[in-house]
């Protein structure tokens, strides 16, 4: 076995995907207590967020 950490870019996709859906479902969990609504943007701030605290924390 070699010790190939992987493709950076696989990471990447990986990370924006799996943040937006996290942001999704909670955007949508939010939305249905009615604290904020269910938009494209807010699912976007919140998978944009996520996925650079993830980003940080991994490095």
């Amino acid at each position: 076995m070699t010790t190939s950490q992987g493709d950076p870019r696989v990471h990447l996709v990986m990370n924006l995907v799996l943040s937006t859906l996290f942001a999704s479902v909670v955007v949508w969990g939010l939305s249905f207590l009615d604290i904020v609504p269910f938009t494209l943007r807010n699912v976007a701030i919140g998978a944009l967020g996520l996925a650079l605290l993830t980003f940080v924390v991994l490095r």
